[in-house]
């Protein structure tokens, strides 16, 4: 008897650790990313953009995708895709494993609200900085969306117990992410010589490790979770 209810209590949990495990996307996006962009930034060589020649790439003054352009534009965009796909994916672990009792309907919304992020990402890393329109939807779903999945997302994490804290604090993630959205935009020429001066891509960069510190957050508390 004893066995027979060890094997069924194992049974039960498999599919829970299986979405901590699915959880931890959310901690290796963000970090595959991070690694992608510092990496890359040290060997470009730089690139032309609708006819300019930009000879440095300057992380301090250029967005991050600028290294979807020339040598390394390969292994950024692939980046870019990569990392949205294994966000989303460590979204849906987040949300196997963290359940309120109530709120289906924030539930559905906080998740797809969050996972704009990850499709945004991958939007950057299809169309490139040549493709204005798509590439600016793309960073807008990224970096835009979170002022608002933040604060639904807090609200829907303080409903369960082990997750109250963190959801305290992720209600002050949405305005921190439209300070620094707005600060970029002060900072950002969209001019060949506002690309090359400036510190636009300092300030992009703060804002999407900000974003990408919360998810890495939810993923690892996910994986963390007690049974």
């Amino acid at each position: 008897m004893a066995t027979s209810t060890a094997l069924r209590i194992d049974v039960l949990d498999r599919p829970v650790r299986s979405a901590q495990w699915l959880a931890l996307g959310a901690v290796v996006g963000p970090v595959l990313f991070t690694l992608a962009w510092l990496l890359l930034g040290f060997v470009s060589t730089g690139y032309t953009l609708f006819d300019h020649r930009f000879t440095d790439y300057s992380p301090i003054s250029q967005p991050i995708s600028g290294l979807g352009m020339g040598a390394t534009a390969p292994y950024m965009n692939t980046a870019f895709v990569v990392t949205g796909l294994i966000l989303i994916a460590g979204l849906v672990g987040v949300f196997r494993t963290a359940r309120a009792a109530e709120r289906p309907t924030l539930r559905r919304t906080t998740f797809v609200l969050l996972a704009c992020t990850g499709a945004g990402q991958v939007v950057c890393g299809v169309f490139n900085l040549e493709a204005v329109m798509p590439h600016m939807l793309g960073f807008v779903l990224a970096l835009g969306t979170p002022i608002v999945s933040f604060l639904l997302a807090g609200l829907y994490f303080r409903r369960i117990p082990d997750w109250r804290r963190f959801g305290t604090l992720l209600l002050l993630g949405g305005p921190l992410t439209l300070v620094l959205l707005v600060a970029f935009f002060m900072t950002f020429q969209p001019t060949a010589d506002g690309a090359e001066h400036g510190i636009a891509g300092l300030v992009q960069r703060a804002g999407i490790l900000e974003v990408h510190a919360w998810f890495a957050t939810m993923g690892w508390l996910a994986y963390r979770r007690r049974q």
